[in-house]
């Protein structure tokens, strides 16, 4: 009897212990298996071996990961060579994951799921490794092919009248956005062909807007044709015949500016020798005053001023000791539509 028991119970053993042998070489035969239902970025690999889904990820990244990039930047287009990027995934590590998450559990648990074709639903992202440094030289590449400094309005004075530039808005390429976006789109497995770089306007520190209320007037004395022409808000109001300093005397050429205004009046006679027994003198307004209605200095001794009409056959001569004469309604005019500071270029 005890016998007839020892054999049944022997057997069971054997047998486990041969189920137990086969499920081993089973699970031996399916460690580089992956699971159903699981993928890799969007390539399905399920059921395939590690070798088998290796090649096949790695296939369908080659296209993209040797791609150019063209960035259009306003009327500009540039290559970014795929060849510098270096982009490349670790598609080994990839599908040493999957592998992994296809073998979780004991044994049995992993036999079991096995024989069942159980599906493991999981997507593992893929994330592309690629050159920083050359996308940091592509964009300053971009920014300096395509940067553009603003231009400051700027008046230059002429013997004929006001040289205007006008200003104009510079351009600047957002590199840091630029970067950012290539980055980005780069680090995807997804093919990336083509984008448009962001441009930024930048202002420049004197528009033409500005210029004019900087120079709400400006004199300008032709001594060749004895014209004085007076601009307002840059744009010439008015042409005026003068009289200049005579040969030795001569009014001084260059850049001034308006530095005081006097209604009516007084002579302060320069010690020159040309002023004899006047020199150093003040000489009050009056008969003897040669300086009538208006003053505007703009050389010290030197100005603007009036003159008798007796005198108004000066004008267009070289008749002044230095000074710019004019008639009298002449020089009240370019004195009501002038203030201290006013450009006064003498050509």
């Amino acid at each position: 009897m005890r016998r007839a028991i020892w054999i049944p119970a022997a057997a069971i053993v054997v047998l486990a212990a041969a189920a137990f042998a086969a499920i081993n070489v089973y699970d031996h035969k399916q460690r580089d298996k992956i699971a159903p239902g699981i993928s890799i970025g969007s390539v399905p690999v399920g059921k395939l071996t590690a070798a088998e889904a290796q090649a096949k990820v790695q296939a369908s990244l080659t296209e993209h990961l040797n791609q150019d990039v063209h960035v259009r930047a306003g009327d500009h287009s540039f290559k970014l060579e795929g060849a510098k990027l270096e982009r490349h995934v670790d598609v080994r590590a990839l599908v040493d994951r999957a592998v992994g998450m296809s073998h979780r559990g004991g044994i049995l648990t992993r036999t079991l799921h096995s024989l069942k074709d159980k599906p493991v639903h999981a997507a593992l992202p893929i994330t592309v490794d690629f050159s920083k440094a050359a996308v940091k030289s592509f964009a300053a590449h971009v920014g300096a092919k395509v940067d553009e400094d603003p231009v400051d309005a700027s008046v230059t004075p002429r013997p004929s009248g006001l040289e205007q530039k006008p200003s104009r808005d510079g351009v600047k390429v957002a590199q840091g956005t630029l970067r950012s976006r290539l980055y980005k789109a780069l680090a995807t497995p997804a093919g990336i062909t083509s984008l448009r770089a962001h441009l930024q306007t930048v202002k420049p520190k004197v528009s033409t807007t500005d210029l004019a209320k900087k120079y709400p007037s400006y004199i300008i004395v032709d001594r060749s044709h004895f014209k004085l022409r007076l601009y307002e808000g840059l744009k010439l109001e008015h042409t005026y015949d003068v009289a200049i300093g005579q040969q030795g005397l001569e009014t001084p050429a260059g850049l001034y500016d308006v530095q005081w205004r006097e209604t009516n009046p007084s002579w302060h006679v320069p010690n020159s020798d040309w002023a004899g027994d006047l020199a150093g003198k003040t000489i009050p307004p009056g008969p003897d005053d040669p300086i009538k209605a208006r003053w505007m200095a703009f050389d010290g001794a030197a100005g603007i001023h009036g003159v008798d009409p007796s005198e108004y056959g000066s004008i267009g001569h070289q008749a002044s000791h230095g000074c710019v004469r004019m008639r009298i309604p002449d020089v009240i005019d370019v004195y009501d539509k002038t203030q201290v500071g006013t450009p006064v270029y003498i050509a």
